[in-house]
């Protein structure tokens, strides 16, 4: 019969413990642990990892969001003319803008920059959005609801929301 001795959380001399960072092998209390995929680990590995991460340069916070916006609001120009496709189309097109963007940042990640992009993505549908926006309202103002004034607001509502999705999941590494 072996006895076991007694462990105590690193940061918490106070709290004994049976579990330990899965990468330091520190004894570690519930409320040091962190739960990630592989296990628990103490708060300074995560952090660690964190900064191993997080790689991106600030030039890539300028021109991530500036390319973004340019090729949505290129896209959702384009989207004028697909009509009912433009479901299809959205997507692909926040595809190519994702491709774009990451061959200009060499690949650099950070959680901050996905969605600085992502919503530069959205910021760049938006003119095109309102313009389509105006008509319609101007069209319920006058006492006549036409599917047709309507319809085109439709289309570029969904690409807003398709192309922002699909750049914001593409850069975080999310296939759908």
């Amino acid at each position: 019969m072996t006895e076991t001795e007694t462990l105590y959380c690193v940061n918490h001399s106070d709290r004994e413990t049976l579990l330990r960072c899965n990468q330091c092998e520190q004894p570690i209390c519930v409320q040091c642990a962190v739960q990630t995929p592989t296990g628990y680990r103490c708060k300074s590995c995560v952090r660690g990892q964190q900064k191993i991460f997080n790689t991106a340069n600030i030039s890539d916070y300028i021109f991530a969001p500036i390319i973004a916006a340019t090729l949505s609001f290129t896209g959702s120009f384009l989207v004028g003319f697909l009509g009912f496709f433009t479901i299809f189309a959205a997507p692909f097109f926040g595809l190519i803008i994702m491709r774009i963007v990451r061959a200009v940042i060499k690949n650099r990640r950070s959680n901050t920059l996905f969605l600085v992009t992502a919503a530069a993505g959205a910021i760049g549908s938006l003119p095109l959005l309102i313009a389509a926006l105006i008509p319609a309202i101007n069209g319920l103002r006058a006492g006549g609801f036409n599917m047709y004034t309507l319809l085109p607001l439709v289309w570029r509502a969904a690409y807003s929301i398709l192309t922002t999705g699909a750049i914001y999941y593409r850069l975080k590494g999310i296939s759908f």
